[in-house]
């Protein structure tokens, strides 16, 4: 994807993050079928002119943020330990990494989170993919091989498990 928006890359860094940052804020507060372009531009501070020389489009712009987060949460993934056997190491990993990734990109959790709320026709597919593999792939790693004598015997793992998912993917 990147031959596609060599002219985006091309940019200096803080000029990518403030469309970046701009898009995903605008698409997470109001969905892709309301979500505005003029909107993006005034917060980015950019012609229209130039949003469209880098995405030919509402929708290119959006499949590249879908990618751009997918990416953000690998490099969450790639950045914890997932050989520590600690339970509560391992959160405390994904925490911290996850806080660095919000600081950058404060608004990269909240388009993740609107995407189950999104109900556009032109990207739902799309998108039900993409939280299918971001889910699962982070579930998968998130709770192999962890040492389960920290907790007591009589703890429900699942209900555990199910409190401890829905704190992560809501932050």
């Amino acid at each position: 994807m990147a031959i596609i928006y060599s002219k985006f890359y091309s940019l200096k860094p803080e000029k990518q993050e403030r469309i970046i940052n701009a898009a995903l804020k605008e698409f997470a507060q109001n969905g892709y079928e309301k979500a505005s372009t003029n909107e993006i531009i005034k917060e980015a501070e950019i012609s229209k002119g130039s949003l469209f020389n880098y995405f030919n489009s509402k929708k290119e712009l959006y499949l590249f943020l879908l990618d751009y987060v997918a990416k953000v949460i690998e490099q969450i993934y790639a950045e914890v330990d997932w050989n520590e056997p600690d339970f509560f190491e391992r959160i405390r990993q994904l925490g911290l990494v996850k806080f660095k990734v919000y600081k950058q990109f404060p608004y990269a959790f909240n388009l993740l989170k609107a995407l189950t709320h999104e109900d556009a026709a032109e990207v739902k597919p799309i998108i039900n993919k993409l939280s299918k593999d971001l889910i699962s792939s982070g579930l998968e790693r998130g709770y192999q091989n962890i040492d389960w004598t920290k907790f007591r015997e009589d703890f429900d793992r699942e209900k555990v498990i199910n409190i401890i998912n829905w704190t992560m993917l809501s932050f």
